[in-house]
């Protein structure tokens, strides 16, 4: 039992993370009522987790390589936990907020060390079954999420969504402690504190405006002064990673074409497949009047079914496929299972998406795993690391980009239809349609450019965890 004390205290960590997103989503409607928050908070609580993650799994994993992975492994559970609690107690809906943003400090070095994990730990046979049962708690936690969020919300209360998080955590810290030793680099990474802060006020300020543009319009003046700091913040990151002789994210790897495709794929794969989610919880909950399990069961769990039927039953043989089609015909997947679900009317039921979800899961069987080995494969062994850390980022940015914008789109066509069952119909399928139309253009996108054949994606080196977003998060 010893033996595998770090692999479950690994996958205990990451079924949280991916297990979190999908709990949430399902309990947006009741969080909202009970906060009579608009659906600009709502879309707080899922991007101020998605944003904070995205701007530390970086430098988190630098920090990993410095300090020690068990070490920054148990402080990210810790933080997990605690914020967890924060999340459980909050009063209001502000406070919830901060208490996401606090999770995802906790997920980014908790997420940075997984795989690190097991690759230093385990070796040969062993390794390959560490990384396959890994693997499988990916999709076990995605499909178990809306489920879960659903029992929960519905016969005790939102709040125990997040409790249900702190026996687990204490699981995962004591096998940590009683099995995983603690690893260092040989070099220990050094936190870019420039790049950083620049990437977390870029990502920050870009995605505010995009929300705030839901409210006040795009000629709004905070609008505006938003964007204008996010852009000025990215120019920032981009000088200081270009000076830095310890960036945290290096700027050469983009000039293969191949990583810089399968990077903007990831993006627009994560927004396609799961930014409208929030939107549809609220149609299903607020509109139809199902309670937090059904519209689990309706508007999530098939999707995640589905992704995990692909990897479990073919996840293998598409890893021998060129990544050319795995990703590009998964994302035409998603574009063709978002458009079967943009077909909602005035008399339309959950199981209107129900084949379309279905579809957009198979395609997401097919992008996720296949994506983060042809990056890995991509990039010299030696920076594996930091690349599978800008897949994570770019994922996870791709979903608080795309819940911003999404969000903008479904709260006007509400406003338009001065909230009338018909106003919701219309504004979720107009996020559906846009969902289609950015999945269609990162497959064709990767059809085009990605022309050859990564060799050896996992044989050769570990592979890296998927973001904890709903394939985790």
């Amino acid at each position: 039992m010893r033996k595998w004390s770090p692999l479950i205290a690994v996958c205990l960590g990451t079924f949280l993370l991916l297990v979190d997103v999908l709990i949430v989503v399902v309990a947006l409607p009741a969080i909202s009522d009970d906060f009579h928050a608009d659906y600009t908070d709502l879309q707080w609580v899922i991007d101020g987790y998605a944003l904070s993650l995205a701007a530390l799994v970086l430098g988190a994993g630098s920090l990993a390589d410095r300090f020690g992975r068990r070490r920054t492994y148990l402080s990210g559970i810790g933080i997990f936990a605690i914020s967890s609690l924060l999340c459980a107690v909050a009063p209001n809906e502000q406070a919830l907020i901060a208490g996401r943003i606090l999770q995802g400090f906790g997920g980014a070095a908790m997420f940075a060390c997984t795989a690190a994990l097991l690759n230093f730990t385990y070796h040969g046979h062993d390794r390959g079954v560490a990384f396959g049962i890994w693997g499988a708690v990916n999709g076990v936690a995605a499909a178990a999420g809306p489920l879960a969020g659903g029992l929960l919300t519905e016969h005790f209360s939102w709040r125990w969504v997040f409790l249900v998080n702190l026996p687990i955590c204490l699981v995962a810290v004591w096998f940590t402690i009683r099995g995983v030793s603690e690893s260092q680099a040989p070099r220990g990474g050094r936190l870019d504190l420039p790049g950083t802060i620049s990437f977390t006020v870029a990502a920050a300020a870009l995605t505010y405006g995009l929300i705030r543009a839901g409210d006040a319009g795009w000629t709004d003046g905070v609008t505006l002064a938003a964007f204008a700091t996010g852009l000025l913040a990215l120019v920032l990151f981009l000088f200081a990673e270009t000076r830095s002789d310890h960036p945290m994210l290096d700027l050469t790897l983009f000039r293969r074409t191949p990583f810089t495709v399968l990077i903007v794929a990831a993006f627009l794969a994560q927004a396609a497949a799961f930014s409208y989610l929030p939107f549809s919880m609220i149609w299903l909950q607020q509109v139809l009047g199902n309670g937090p399990v059904d519209a689990g069961l309706y508007g999530a769990l098939p999707m995640a079914a589905a992704s995990l039927v692909v990897g479990a039953s073919a996840g293998r043989f598409l890893q021998r496929i060129a990544p050319r089609w795995t990703v590009g015909l998964g994302l035409l997947l998603i574009a063709v299972g978002d458009l079967l679900q943009a077909r909602i009317d005035t008399d339309s039921t959950g199981a209107t998406l129900i084949p379309g979800l279905i579809v957009a899961g198979l395609g997401v069987g097919c992008v996720l795993p296949t994506s983060a080995s042809a990056v890995m494969a991509e990039v010299p062994r030696e920076r594996s690391g930091m690349a599978g850390g800008a897949l994570t980022t770019f994922r996870q940015l791709g979903l608080a980009f795309g819940v911003a914008v999404f969000g903008t789109v479904f709260t006007n066509r509400i406003t338009g239809g001065h909230g009338s069952p018909a106003g919701f119909a219309d504004g979720l399928n107009a996020t559906l349609l846009i969902a289609f139309g950015t999945a269609l253009a990162g497959g064709i996108l990767v059809l085009v450019l990605v022309r050859k054949h990564a060799a050896a994606p996992v044989a050769a080196q570990a592979p890296e965890p998927a973001e904890p977003s709903l394939s985790a998060r």
